[in-house]
């Protein structure tokens, strides 16, 4: 049987590098490059950069939404959240600089894709990615 303190400590040490490694795979995922899409497509961006939070669907039940304290966003509850019309301003600005308020969003988890789309092209590609994307947002309203 271990020494109760050499247990302890051991624990300690599989809980600090579990904690290290966590973190340090956390920063390779935000520092890694986004793949290319076409800023043409709202569908391919979205299946490539939301869905793996926010789902196919945008139910906010994508693969990785298990990870979060709070659940990624419900995107087809946008319109009748908002009386009845796509609050498309709102959804670009949240695209563009992040959630202003994270209640309202979910979390702050959401990487700042204004800033990310900004590694893949010009100021006009940045506002076509934000534009399309939004745009497909759109067409997944709940009816």
């Amino acid at each position: 049987m271990m020494n109760p303190r050499i247990r302890t400590a051991a624990m300690v040490a599989a809980l600090l590098f579990s904690g290290v490694t966590a973190a340090m795979a956390q920063d390779t995922v935000k520092k890694s490059a986004i793949p290319m899409t076409s800023a043409a497509s709202g569908q391919e961006m979205f299946n490539t950069y939301c869905a793996v939070c926010h789902g196919v669907s945008g139910k906010g039940d994508g693969p990785a939404s298990s990870e979060f304290k709070i659940p990624p966003a419900n995107l087809t509850m946008l319109a009748r959240n908002h009386n009845g019309t796509f609050p498309d301003a709102y959804v670009s600005e949240v695209i563009l600089t992040g959630p202003r308020d994270a209640k309202a969003h979910g979390s702050k988890d959401m990487p700042v894709w204004g800033r990310l789309f900004a590694s893949l092209g010009d100021e006009a590609t940045v506002k076509l990615r934000i534009h399309n994307l939004t745009t497909y947002i759109g067409t997944l309203q709940a009816k």
